[in-house]
């Protein structure tokens, strides 16, 4: 088994709302959400715009491997309107961002990649405080 602990994120649209739809969609395709966090509030984190973000992090358990996952997400951001991913600091405003933070296998090895499509844990979590402040309220260590 797998924990994954994503990033969620939306500040165009019913924000909420969207991350409540995102959410409802990893447990239909992932697999079940063991914990999430409260929402938070920022300002956009590397780019200018006039909307806020509306941020959360959950915990998920799954047999699926990190691609697997990806894919997921993918997916999910596409059906909730996402249309551009973000490259190399082109940030812009998004319906949705989904982010794979940190993956552990049975809540003790931290899965560890660098590939073009996913690095693992992501590589700007701890620079990010709507990142580091919702995690901080569910990942146990």
């Amino acid at each position: 088994m797998m924990t994954y602990y994503l990033s969620l994120g939306a500040n165009i649209g019913d924000r909420e709302q969207t991350l409540r739809q995102a959410l409802q969609m990893l447990e239909q395709q992932v697999g079940p959400i063991r914990r999430c966090s409260n929402f938070f509030y920022s300002t956009p984190w590397g780019f200018a715009s006039d909307n806020d973000f509306c941020n959360l992090c959950c915990a998920v358990e799954t047999e699926q491997k990190p691609f697997e996952v990806l894919a997921h997400t993918q997916a999910i951001e596409r059906a909730l309107g996402r249309t551009h991913k973000s490259t190399e600091g082109g940030y812009r405003d998004r319906t949705i961002d989904i982010d794979l933070i940190r993956v552990f296998e049975d809540d003790a090895r931290e899965v560890i990649m660098d590939t073009e499509e996913l690095t693992l844990p992501h590589r700007f979590w701890q620079e990010r405080d709507f990142v580091k402040l919702p995690l901080s309220e569910i990942m146990p260590q």
